[in-house]
């Protein structure tokens, strides 16, 4: 991956000089800075911490393809006639390896390996660091977090790529990296969180924005699911189970000023307040002011309104269920600038998760408002659906697990006798109203093998399209893939 480490080996050392103070560089000298000299303060080992989370607040993740790309993947969201045609691709199926955010996503996430890759090879330096300027708890809280956010790029990878470079170490030259099987990849992922779980602090100990312990039993469990271990996902979600709870509110997961709530166990954080100027050419290196997504904008009914709630996931929410109305925005609701008259374009409804529009007239196009990567009614599904799976399961606590989702919503429990077929269709049905545009929909389809059913009558080709082409850019770079290597169809 000759690309990977000619660039990002000069971006960890800018990144490195970028996010140091001035009284730093009074202990070296700086054209001379490397990880022999750098790694002597808190504040440094901070610093190159921060840098991975970094590439989470690109236009490749978290600030717009991410969104995009998922929502409009599973049919959660359908385009309007303004909608680009970059992101049309994702709705016709029609993208392929020259795609540019494909590109990006790969990018960003690389990018952020490498960053957590040299603080974890680093892990040595940093504990020569007395004591008195960095204790020993804190030193291993840094390297978790490191090791958190490899695993996290690593599985936003695997389930997007199949197999790909599994890269631990920084490159010492150009030798380029082939891919690694995805059993491989999920592996390194395992023994991250593993790793992490155990270093990283109680999320009331850590700052708002990072990782912590129960975000890394969290991601475990998920990845042991996606795996179909399902005795190992309980374990790890049995670790956090009833050390966080529902909002009683279920719009406080989205509105900006309710965020790490009781709810939240992982969240990509914004902040509109701290700067946006570098956001449109931040494609994927995670550099300077580019704290805002789009979502905002890109979804408004009052702005661009470029992605509308696609009418046949309305018509799946049940009578009464609360989520229906604060999932969506219809004619006659109240928004800061009033009663909404009609939805533009004659559309049924327009979303309302993730806008701005209870509190502002018009989205600014900087959204701060968080994503919620995984929270807490997230686990509890993914909860029901690990002890459903298990030959010898507990049915009725399956069943509890999504009763105290439904609950929260309004709704009546399911009763208690349904078969197991029963209970993971109730899942589906939960998982499908519960975390609508929430990008979880469409990996969901893939990995229980129902993408094909639910999505081939719009251009999805099973065997090719539940994975993404390795980009053209990573094959023309890397002398250790080649065309040959391409994913199926590609």
């Amino acid at each position: 991956m000759k690309k990977i480490k000619i660039i990002l080996m000069v971006f960890v050392t800018l990144f490195v000089v970028n996010g140091c103070e001035e009284e730093d560089f009074e202990l070296t000298n700086p054209s001379g800075l490397s990880p022999e000299t750098y790694f002597r303060t808190e504040a440094q080992v901070q610093s190159a911490v921060n840098a991975v989370y970094a590439n989470l607040q690109t236009i490749g993740l978290y600030t717009r393809t991410y969104f995009f790309a998922m929502d409009l993947m599973s049919r959660e969201a359908l385009g309007n006639p303004q909608l680009e045609a970059d992101k049309r691709v994702y709705l016709e199926w029609s993208f392929d390896a020259s795609h540019p955010p494909i590109s990006w996503y790969w990018d960003s996430c690389y990018r952020g390996i490498n960053k957590a890759n040299f603080v974890i090879n680093n892990e040595e330096r940093i504990n020569e660091i007395p004591n008195s300027l960095l204790n020993e708890e804190a030193k291993a809280k840094f390297i978790g977090e490191a090791k958190y956010m490899r695993a996290f790029y690593y599985f936003l990878l695997v389930t997007r790529f199949g197999d790909i470079p599994l890269i631990t170490d920084i490159p010492d030259d150009g030798s380029g990296f082939p891919r690694s099987p995805q059993a491989e990849v999920y592996d390194q992922i395992i023994t991250d969180l593993n790793d992490a779980s155990q270093s990283l602090w109680e999320k009331e100990r850590t700052e708002d924005g990072r990782a912590t312990q129960g975000a890394a039993y969290a991601l475990l469990g998920k990845t042991h699911l996606y795996r179909e271990q399902y005795g190992e996902a309980l374990t790890a979600f049995n670790n956090i189970y009833g050390e966080y709870s529902l909002e009683e509110d279920y719009f406080a997961n989205f509105r900006e000023e309710d965020e790490f709530g009781p709810e939240s166990i992982f969240e990509v954080q914004f902040d509109d307040d701290m700067g946006n100027s570098a956001v449109w050419n931040s494609n994927a290196a995670g550099e300077d002011a580019n704290e805002v997504t789009f979502r905002g904008q890109e979804y408004g009914f009052n702005d661009w309104f470029n992605a509308y709630p696609n009418p046949e996931l309305l018509d799946e929410y049940e009578e009464g269920d609360i989520r229906y109305d604060e999932t969506f925005y219809f004619e006659g609701d109240t928004f800061a600038g009033g009663v909404i008259e009609e939805i533009p374009l004659e559309r049924r409804a327009a979303w309302r998760k993730y806008q701005n529009y209870y509190k502002d007239v018009n989205e600014d196009m900087a959204s701060g408002i968080n994503f919620k990567v995984i929270r807490y009614a997230d686990v509890l599904l993914m909860m029901a659906e690990a002890e459903n799976a298990l030959v010898d399961g507990d049915k009725s606590q399956a069943i509890g697990y999504i009763n105290q989702v439904r609950d929260r919503a309004g709704l009546e429990d399911l009763p208690d006798d349904l078969s197991q077929e029963e209970i993971f269709d109730a899942i589906v049905q939960e998982r499908m109203v519960e975390l609508a545009g929430e990008q979880v929909r469409f990996p969901d389809l893939v990995r229980w093998g129902l993408a094909a059913d639910y999505l081939s009558e719009y251009g999805f080709q099973a065997g090719k399209n539940e994975i993404w082409p390795i980009p053209n850019d990573e094959i023309s770079a890397n002398d250790g893939i080649s065309q040959e290597d391409q994913n199926p169809g590609y």
